[in-house]
């Protein structure tokens, strides 16, 4: 008797027994078996599956930042509700989001877990698997890891022997860091570094994603090792382009470490494209639906002094916005100086809008001056003008990109080892790593005018020196918001530097300059934010067997 994730049953509910059939041993247990079941657990990486699908579980993690200090839900305060409160921080355990995110989760971990019951059902001495076994195990490692930084130690842990015993309802309470980096320990020494196919797992992505998961446990050394393993000897490299991360040119590139390869090609209505990022559209093309809006404090980020970001001051003042002004209605555009990736960020009035045309404010802006959105429009998951094999439709007039979307990208491999080199007090290693990625900056092109002139006034340069560890450490947390902003990582960084509550109150203080009636909406950011409630209904389904957590009770 074969076990058979619900790719071919009816549920893959985290709670629910998975159905089981009675098979002949012959219809799976083979090469064609097994890589079908590995398909199906790559396919859920976006979050959508015949259990979960839309917006809620997206696998880009883009609403994640709409719950940080880098993003606005976007549209009118009454659409999506659900969102909006969780924009504002008034969590509740039953919010729909949150559970469907969970579902997605334990469906991809739940399919890593089918072919790693499928292999040990099938390997002889004949027939070994250890390419799919290992693929199939950095899976399962990537599910756990999101789970772990989404609810902690109150995501549980369904292991491969669980699964084979259809023990599904596992209490909750333990981390689930030792089971995580097991999967990502066997992955890095029986992954091959080059697989055939596009996309897959290799060595070095494994590598890559170990040395992420110490860095998210405070295990600076470790993760420096792992990082460094990486840049060294890995196969990566920056573009030359930082915006060809979000184009076509850059897919698949040497700056890819592990993404969602999305594809608008495949069947009616783009099945394979961005499912979940539909909402996210606004602007040219009378698009829908204006959700997703960078922050006034992530644009603020942008503003440099000798090239050099306002570590400690950017958000005394704002770059100039729009926010309240007609587009009829004249408006001045901000004459300071700005690290030029903010174009390439965050669109802004009287700049080129991804070479659809120039971005003429409030027109482009669905949500209305009294709502939380603000004046800016997402640029990363966008698809640029003439790019055609980025383009696909729904099935109500979505766009479903083909844009890939990167859970790592080499510019945060080197970021995250300029951390830990940080934590440990290697700051010249650090002085390193973030000067990289700055140069990359330096070298690439900036947004135009129609004289060909800078669309702004662009002022970028590298550091000399840090004089401190804290400086240095500083220094790195503020790169990674300059280059990773919009990219589905700021909440988690956020949490574990543990300056969630105090970072996301004092946002709200200075967002309000912006958006004026932003604070009344506010409900506060506390300790209990670094995790999110237990689903309610995930712990009716399990019989009990799960507890909340207690922060949330």
């Amino acid at each position: 008797m074969l076990l058979l994730i619900s790719v071919l049953g009816c549920s893959e509910e985290f709670s629910e027994t998975i159905e089981i059939g009675t098979l002949n041993p012959g219809a799976l247990a083979n090469a064609d078996g097994v890589n079908f079941l590995l398909t199906a657990a790559y396919s859920t990486l976006d979050g959508i599956s015949n259990a979960t699908g839309g917006w809620e579980a997206s696998g880009d993690n883009w609403w994640m930042d709409v719950i940080s200090d880098e993003a606005h839900k976007g549209s009118n305060d009454g659409d999506q509700q659900t969102l909006y409160l969780l924009e504002m921080f008034d969590w509740q355990t039953g919010n729909a989001y949150l559970f469907t995110k969970w579902r997605a989760l334990y469906v991809g971990a739940n399919r890593a877990n089918a072919v790693i019951a499928l292999i040990a059902g099938a390997e002889n001495g004949e027939i070994t698997f250890q390419n799919q076994l290992a693929q199939a195990r950095f899976l399962r490692a990537h599910y756990y890891f999101q789970l772990q930084i989404m609810w902690g130690q109150y995501a549980p842990y369904i292991s491969d022997q669980n699964y084979l015993d259809t023990e599904f309802a596992i209490p909750n309470g333990t981390p689930l860091w030792a089971a995580i980096d097991a999967d990502f320990e066997y992955a890095v020494a029986n992954l091959p570094d080059v697989q055939s196919d596009k996309g897959r797992a290799t060595s070095w992505s494994a590598t890559a994603y170990l040395g992420k998961s110490k860095l998210y446990q405070g295990d600076f050394g470790g993760a420096l090792g792992y990082l460094e393993t990486v840049i060294n000897s890995g196969p990566y490299s920056l573009l030359p382009e930082f915006i060809d991360n979000f184009r076509t040119a850059g897919e698949g590139g040497p700056e890819a470490v592990f993404a969602i390869e999305f594809s608008p090609v495949g069947g009616a209505f783009a099945p394979n494209g961005n499912q979940g990022g539909v909402l996210n559209y606004q602007g040219p093309n009378e698009w829908c639906c204006g959700f997703y809006m960078p922050s006034q404090d992530a644009v603020n980020a942008f503003q440099t002094s000798g090239g050099l970001p306002l570590l400690d001051t950017f958000n005394d003042t704002d770059v100039a916005n729009d926010a309240g002004i007609p587009s009829a209605d004249p408006f001045t555009m901000h004459t300071g100086t700005l690290d030029p990736r903010v174009d390439f960020t965050a669109g802004r009035r009287g700049i080129n809008y991804n070479n659809w045309d120039i971005n003429p404010g409030k027109d482009w802006v669905r949500s209305g001056f009294t709502d939380i959105s603000g004046p800016y429009l997402g640029v990363k998951s966008v698809y640029w003008a003439g790019e055609d094999s980025q383009v696909g439709a729904g099935n109500w007039g979505e766009q479903r990109s083909g844009i890939n979307y990167h859970f790592i990208r080499y510019a945060d491999v080197l970021l995250m080892a300029a951390e830990a080199a940080a934590e440990t007090g290697a700051t010249d290693k650090t002085l390193t790593y973030v000067n990289q990625v700055r140069q990359r900056a330096i070298n690439s092109a900036t947004k135009k005018a129609a004289n060909g002139s800078d669309a702004a006034n662009y002022e970028i340069s590298l550091y000399g020196s840090f004089t401190s560890t804290d400086e240095a450490i500083k220094a790195v947390r503020m790169e990674r918001r300059l280059e990773l902003t919009m990219e589905g990582q700021r909440l988690f960084d956020l949490r574990r530097w543990g300056n969630l509550p105090a970072t996301m109150n004092d946002y709200i203080d200075n967002e309000a300059r912006t958006i004026p009636n932003i604070g009344p909406k506010w409900q506060g950011a506390s300790s209990k934010h670094n995790l999110f409630p237990v689903p309610v209904a995930a712990i009716d389904q399990s019989s009990g067997t799960l507890s909340q957590n207690p922060d949330w009770n």
